[in-house]
């Protein structure tokens, strides 16, 4: 079993490899923005990413922006991003399944109490 730690951080990984798939050029501060980390935050992840050799960085040279840069993954980037999505659908998935429980359980306790309500409400 992973640590919460963990997962969070794989999530994270995940959610910035599925961004810079669909958008290499983003810069740094677009793709915190829309993940809701902070620049920072998504620097150390980014840098985590390269070292694992996970995602590559280049000289975006036609860049309205003189340092801006694209963010490619890797053969292994991509591979990554194909097990990370897995493990993560895996997981959702059984999250989904235990509020769906939890939610027909407070269902058939909402119809079991209004039951005898309905009852006295008849006498």
């Amino acid at each position: 079993m992973t640590s919460r730690r963990s997962q969070l951080q794989e999530d994270t990984y995940f959610r910035v490899l599925r961004l810079l798939q669909d958008n290499p050029d983003m810069t740094q501060r677009e793709i915190a923005q829309s993940l809701g980390l902070s620049t920072s935050g998504l620097n150390y992840c980014l840098k985590a990413l390269i070292d694992k050799g996970w995602v590559k960085v280049h000289n975006f040279s036609q860049s309205k922006n003189k340092f801006g840069y694209i963010y490619v993954l890797t053969p292994q980037g991509i591979a990554e991003k194909l097990a990370l999505t897995s493990r993560f659908l895996k997981r959702k998935l059984s999250e989904y399944d235990a509020l769906k429980a939890e939610i027909d359980g407070l269902q058939a306790e909402v119809q079991t109490s209004a039951q005898p309500e309905a009852k006295a409400a008849e006498v």
